[in-house]
């Protein structure tokens, strides 16, 4: 499907080798419906560019220093995450980079026949999202579920939204902390970050989501790591900015 629009696809590369974003951005510029709005040698800046720029398309790197391409996932709200493609030398992280949602996966170096075809994905995709966001500004968004189905040993039951204490990662499913009862779903933690109130629940870390109505307090080891306490005493380990937690906690 051909792709056409008035604007041209804005493109952030993210990559810790100087000669692996040269090569790429060469091959890409070649491509006229394409524009490179910038470029980030680690994760953090990575972020702070997909904020600032607010990109159509990421060519993102996994190991970098600091923070990594999937970390740089993580701390990315799911709703309005731009189409990503990972750009890595390793090949043993495709499983885990799909299950985040990524396009592609290209291994280093990037063939100009397999960046084509990678290309033609994104223009496809894009094609089919246009009208869906242009339409989102005429209509109210809709609402995330405030209820889940948990199915166990022949029951069907249901979980509120702001029932859960905490989800946990648990490989391709998720486990929903319930007071003293755990339920697990076959969800992956990206969708249920955004299934979830998105001004009660923030994800911490890559395997744990809280319910902030939960959190009593934020506390650092002397070891080093931080954790959120919740009411019942659990602790959850946070990697994510302590300074992001309790802003959001502060606003509750």
């Amino acid at each position: 499907m051909a792709f056409s629009q008035s604007h041209p696809i804005r493109v952030l590369l993210v990559d810790d080798e100087r000669i692996g974003r040269t090569r790429l951005r060469m091959m890409l510029e070649r491509e006229p419906d394409l524009k490179i709005v910038g470029e980030c040698s680690d994760g953090s800046a990575a972020i702070d560019a997909i904020h600032e720029h607010d990109p159509d398309l990421v060519f993102l790197d996994i190991n970098m220093p600091g923070v990594d391409g999937f970390e740089v996932l993580d701390r990315l709200n799911p709703r309005h995450r731009p189409i990503v493609i990972f750009v890595t030398a390793y090949d043993e992280h495709a499983v885990r980079a799909f299950e985040a949602s990524a396009l592609d996966y290209l291994l280093k170096p990037v063939a100009p026949e397999r960046l084509a075809r990678t290309l033609a994905r994104v223009r496809e995709r894009l094609a089919l999202e246009t009208p869906a966001r242009a339409g989102a500004t005429d209509r109210e968004e809709t609402p995330a579920p405030h209820r889940f189905v948990v199915r166990s040993r022949g029951r069907t039951s249901f979980v509120a939204a702001d029932e859960i204490d905490w989800v946990e990662a648990a490989g391709n499913y998720a486990i929903f902390h319930v007071g003293k009862l755990n339920h697990m779903v076959r969800e992956t933690m990206t969708a249920l970050e955004a299934q979830l109130p998105p001004e009660h629940f923030l994800r911490v870390s890559r395997s744990a989501i809280v319910n902030l109505q939960r959190v009593k307090e934020l506390v650092s080891s002397p070891a080093g790591g931080d954790s959120a306490v919740l009411a019942d005493g659990q602790h959850i380990a946070v990697t994510r900015n302590p300074r992001e937690v309790a802003e959001r906690l502060a606003v509750l």
